[in-house]
C-alpha cells in the first residue's frame, strides 16, 4: 500500500511538471508572438524608410515681358527630412535613441540603451515590459551617437526570425556579397555602414577585453574580424579598415553552442537630417 502511494504521488508529481514545462512553453511563445507584434506595429507607425527622405524645393523662373532679361532662382536642397519619428518615440520610452535597418533582413528596430542597467534590455521591450526576445540594445560603456571606435548592438537570435536571427544569413557567401550595406538613424543623423565582416566569434565581451582607445589594441581586433580564425566567416574584398575608422558590430547568438555571431559594419557616410 505504501509503495502504490509512493508511485502515485511520483506520478503525480511527473503529471505536474509535464504541465509546467508546457504552460511555460505556451507562455513563451505568446509572449514572443505578441512582442513581434508590437514591434512590427511600432516599425509601421513611427518610421518610414522606404520613402525618399532628400526633397528640394525649386522656384520657378521669374520671366518679365518685352524681351527683358530672365532671372531663375537655382533650386535650393532642403535637408533631408529624418524618416523616424523620434520625438513620439521618445516619448513613449526615452531610452530608445536610434533605428537600425538592415535590408533583406528582419531587422527594422528601435534601440535603446538603459542609464542604469547594462542589461535590462536583453528580456524587456521597448515599453519596460518583460519580454523573451527583449530589444536590440547597447551598454553604457558606449555613447549615443555611434562615434565611438566600435560601438556594439545586442540581439537575440529568436526561433521565429524576430531581432537579430536573420543576421546568420550573412553567413551565406551570395547572401553577403549582394547585401553590402546597412543604415542607423538617430535623432539628428543618417549613418550608413558598409557591412565588411560576418564571422562566428567566441564569447568574450568585446567592449571589456580590448582597450579600443589604443591603437595597437584596436588594430588587433581589426585583424581578427578582417582576418577571422573561424570556419564560418564572410569577409568584404576590397574592404580596408583602419583605425581611423569607426565600427559598429552587431552581435547575437549562435545557432548552436557557446560564442557569437557577429555583423561588423564601417561607417562610410553620415548625413545631417531634420
Amino acid at each position: 500500500m505504501k509503495k502504490c502511494v509512493i508511485i502515485i504521488v511520483i506520478i503525480a508529481l511527473l503529471a505536474a511538471a509535464a504541465v509546467g514545462v508546457v504552460g511555460f512553453i505556451l507562455f513563451k511563445n505568446y509572449n514572443t508572438q505578441k512582442t513581434r507584434e508590437k514591434y512590427d506595429s511600432v516599425a509601421s507607425s513611427y518610421t518610414n524608410t522606404e520613402a525618399p527622405e532628400a526633397t528640394e524645393s525649386t522656384e520657378a523662373a521669374a520671366t518679365e515681358s518685352g524681351g527683358k532679361n530672365q532671372e531663375t532662382t537655382a533650386p535650393a536642397k532642403k535637408a533631408q527630412k529624418n524618416p523616424v519619428s523620434f520625438t513620439e518615440l521618445k516619448k513613449r520610452n526615452p531610452d530608445i535613441y536610434a533605428w537600425i535597418k538592415v535590408p533583406e533582413t528582419n531587422v527594422d528596430y528601435p534601440v535603446l540603451q538603459s542609464p542604469n542597467n547594462d542589461n535590462f534590455y536583453i528580456d524587456h521591450d521597448l515599453d519596460r515590459n518583460y519580454a523573451f526576445a527583449g530589444s536590440i540594445y547597447s551598454q553604457m560603456c558606449n555613447k549615443l551617437d555611434f562615434q565611438d571606435r566600435v560601438t556594439l548592438l545586442y540581439g537575440h537570435n529568436m526561433l521565429d526570425g524576430s531581432m537579430f536571427a536573420t543576421l546568420h544569413r550573412y553567413s551565406d557567401s551570395g547572401f553577403f556579397d549582394k547585401n553590402k550595406t546597412f543604415t542607423v538613424y538617430t535623432p539628428s543623423k543618417k549613418l550608413e555602414y558598409t557591412v565588411v565582416s560576418a564571422l562566428e566569434f567566441d564569447d568574450r565581451h568585446i567592449m571589456n577585453s580590448y582597450k579600443f582607445d589604443d591603437d595597437k589594441a584596436y588594430e588587433r581586433f581589426i585583424d581578427e574580424i578582417m582576418k577571422p580564425h573561424s570556419v564560418n566567416y564572410n569577409v568584404r574584398s576590397g574592404e580596408n579598415v583602419t583605425v581611423n575608422d569607426k565600427l559598429l558590430v552587431l552581435s547575437t547568438c549562435l545557432d548552436y553552442g557557446d560564442g557569437r555571431y557577429l555583423v561588423v559594419g564601417k561607417l562610410t557616410k553620415q548625413t545631417e537630417l531634420q
